[in-house]
């Protein structure tokens, strides 16, 4: 009936099998892009900015990593993983964006290019809530898949 893996003969939505894959280390890479602006940007010192909801980095750092923790509870068709490491790294672009860089590696059944693209989101979303007293022209231009290895296929975009 469908190319969907996740629509089952009858055309209701299922979660896939993986009970018969094999177990392969995989990882996925995302990468954001985001415009803070130049008066965002020029509250920096040393590629942090404190606010008085703290430093804004390290915060959604971490928020992120809580996102790909979480992506199963936030995307339904997306299994529970035992994620084994977490890296997002973010990085002043310009004089007015960042990038933000989120790679997850697991030993398991299914890949991690939702967890990877999940933790790029969250990361954008807490700097946004952290900055938004300084602006709320901030903007999340774009999101992507950049690296995805294991399972079926490798991919480099």
């Amino acid at each position: 009936m469908s190319n969907f893996t996740h629509i089952n003969k009858k055309g209701n939505p299922k979660m896939v099998n993986v009970s018969d894959k094999k177990i392969t280390k995989r990882t996925a890479m995302a990468k954001a892009t985001m415009f803070l602006g130049k008066e965002v940007i020029s509250n920096f010192t040393n590629n942090e900015l404190n606010t008085k909801k703290g430093p804004v980095f390290q915060t959604a750092i971490i928020a992120g990593i809580q996102g790909v923790k979480k992506t199963s509870e936030l995307i339904p068709m997306c299994h529970p993983l035992l994620i084994n490491a977490v890296d997002i790294t973010i990085n002043i672009a310009d004089d007015e964006c960042i990038e933000v860089f989120c790679k997850v590696t697991i030993e398991g059944k299914t890949g991690v290019e939702m967890e990877a693209l999940t933790g790029v989101n969250i990361t954008c979303l807490t700097i946004y809530d952290m900055c938004k007293s300084i602006s709320l022209q901030m903007v999340i231009k774009e999101v992507k898949l950049i690296e995805k290895t294991g399972g079926k296929s490798d991919i480099k975009n």
